[in-house]
């Protein structure tokens, strides 16, 4: 079954309000008064009345339930409700005011709001409850196809068939056919718009990347006469950073992909003197504590104490990382190579100690104090592997805006990385801090650390 009864969640979405505003006045009423004698009368009738014309003004003017399947969400839907309620409390006090109502009660009107947004919650959540189960199990669907095969357009199949309740089932690529997507292609070009016409598909994703003008303004035209949607696909995730604005030259919307600071000048200032206090702190009152860490490090393994390695810090600049020697010497004699975690038999048994009590990064407040490192940001990598993780995670460009850290959100919830493929999922995690970076932020992170060093549950 496909989306032919969704024309009616636009209607029963404003019968459902207009009946819980009704079903919310009366209710207030009666609790109120203990009867609902006279809320039919002057001057509680005109009111009613009242409430009923600002929510269909409100209704006509902002268009509240017109919304695609993407933000189909509870948030969305509840901050909307309360965004039209709160417009309707304003126009409704304007109205008080104005005509020196001061005999409606004020208790009442607490009531109604309070019954009507406990109602509108109520229905908006057990109906997107509904809906999702309903589109999961295949009902209520749009059909779907993408033109052109690459990474682009797996991401938006892969994205989809991790969110079934959106309701999208998807029928095929079309492309050239190539040796690369032989036995993958639904079909070429050539042979979309009969298919288009033959399954009933509403919507055409064209990733920009692998089609060029002429095909995709004959899927264009073609849309206009079939009755489906046309989406593009760009991929801008390996550039697209905070700060990103859209200009109109007359018609035409120009992308701005400027770089900006991610935070303001008072924000890095504060952060900065943040760095230098709690590192000079920790440098000195855990001074017993590194010289007993050099000391066993020396002695357990041949080898110097400290281990240096140049990384990429902010902005792409180079530096060189310190750290207590936690493998043996000329580990990496065949190569660039991460570490196999725990197990890894480079690593030195007192080395496997410092690694999960997180003792080996300890020498890094140094780097915090030369100011190529903060205490907490994203964990800085060599560029050997940074080129590799680009290939596979473009944005992780977006880390190298910000100051790398001795910790991380990354550090913490998922430790050192293994290989190239850990190193990405680790970076779900560290792609949260430029965009929450502050100080109750940094707090959290240094307090979570604190707590997997004394557990020794690092990896």
């Amino acid at each position: 079954m496909r989306h032919r009864y969704s024309i009616l969640f636009f209607p029963l979405h404003i019968i459902i309000d207009f009946l819980s505003l009704n079903a919310a006045f009366v209710g207030g009423y009666l609790l109120k008064f203990q009867t609902t004698v006279g809320v039919t009368d002057h001057p509680y009738a005109s009111f009613w009345l009242l409430f009923n014309l600002i929510w269909l003004v409100e209704i006509l003017l902002l268009k509240p339930y017109t919304f695609p399947r993407q933000l189909f969400k509870a948030g969305h839907l509840l901050k909307k409700l309360l965004f039209l309620t709160g417009i309707h409390i304003a126009v409704i006090s304007m109205y008080w005011v104005a005509i020196r109502g001061y005999y409606y009660s004020r208790e009442h009107l607490l009531i109604t709001y309070t019954l009507f947004l406990s109602l509108g919650a109520l229905f908006r959540i057990g109906g997107l409850v509904f809906l999702r189960e309903y589109r999961a199990r295949g009902y209520n669907s749009r059909r779907y196809v993408i033109v052109g095969y690459g990474k682009l357009a797996a991401s938006i199949h892969s994205f989809y068939e991790t969110h079934p309740e959106m309701g999208f089932r998807f029928y095929g690529y079309f492309d050239k056919s190539t040796a690369e997507n032989k036995g993958i292609l639904t079909g070429t070009y050539t042979e979309l718009s009969n298919y288009i016409g033959r399954e009933g598909i509403d919507c055409v994703y064209c990733c920009l990347t692998y089609m060029d003008n002429e095909q995709l303004k004959a899927i264009v035209d073609h849309a206009e006469v079939a009755n489906y949607q046309v989406k593009l696909l760009v991929d801008f995730r390996g550039f697209l950073a905070r700060g990103t604005s859209v200009e109109y030259h007359d018609f035409l919307p120009v992308l701005n992909l400027s770089s900006e600071v991610l935070a303001d000048f008072r924000v890095n200032v504060f952060k900065r003197s943040f760095d230098i206090l709690f590192s000079v702190v920790a440098l000195g009152l855990g001074m017993p504590i590194f010289l007993a860490v050099a000391a066993i490090t020396r002695l357990t393994s041949a080898g110097p104490t400290f281990y240096a390695q140049e990384r990429i810090g902010q902005g792409g600049k180079p530096f060189k990382i310190y750290k207590f020697r936690s493998m043996y010497v000329d580990a990496e004699k065949a190569g660039p190579a991460l570490s196999g975690g725990l197990l890894d038999n480079r690593i030195t048994p007192w080395g496997r100690f410092m690694r999960q009590t997180r003792l080996d990064e300890l020498p890094q407040f140094y780097n915090v104090l030369r100011g190529d490192m903060s205490v907490v940001g994203p964990r800085p990598e060599r560029q050997f592997f940074i080129d590799q993780i680009v290939e596979i995670a473009p944005e992780y460009r977006s880390l190298l805006k910000v100051k790398p850290g001795i910790t991380s959100i990354g550090q913490v919830k998922f430790g050192y990385a293994a290989n190239v493929d850990e190193m990405v999922k680790r970076l779900r995690y560290d792609l949260l801090y430029p965009q929450r970076r502050s100080f109750i932020f940094d707090m959290w992170i240094i307090a979570q650390t604190l707590r997997v060093m004394a557990q020794g549950r690092g990896k």
